[in-house]
């Protein structure tokens, strides 16, 4: 087989397809969590957490010398900025669940697909064989 040949038989399994359009939604869908996190569930938290942006949730951890862009010593504060930690293991724990549950939403679909209905001759011999097993 040719390398063109080779190509067009990997590009065009169904598994590769599959797996394109996954990537497709799976980008959208974080698009719209990452927008509901953004616009309404961190307002929420910085309402409770009483400041404007969790990222802004910050510990001073003390003065520190360095140069800068003139090659100057200055003095600058060293923080530990807890916030912005917080904030993504936010985004995180909700985005994990959104996937969670489109999975789980997902696999049941799949498997009402895949649960095909027995054809007429299987349902007869199973009611046959259930009489026969009665009349022991």
């Amino acid at each position: 087989m040719s390398f063109i040949q080779d190509f067009k038989k990997f590009a065009l399994k169904g598994n590769l397809i599959d797996m394109a359009v996954g990537i497709v939604m799976g980008t959208a869908v974080a698009a719209i969590v990452k927008s509901f996190l953004e616009n309404i569930i961190s307002p929420l938290i910085a309402v409770v957490a009483g400041v404007p942006d969790m990222s802004s949730m910050k510990y001073p951890l003390g003065d520190v010398e360095v140069k800068n862009a003139a090659g100057e010593m200055v003095t600058e504060q060293a923080f530990l900025k807890y916030g912005t930690f917080l904030q993504n293991t936010i985004d995180f724990v909700i985005l994990a669940l959104v996937i969670f549950i489109a999975i789980k939403i997902a696999s049941r679909w799949m498997a009402k697909a895949d649960d095909p209905q027995p054809s007429v001759e299987v349902k007869l011999l199973t009611e046959i064989r259930d009489s026969l097993s009665q009349a022991k």
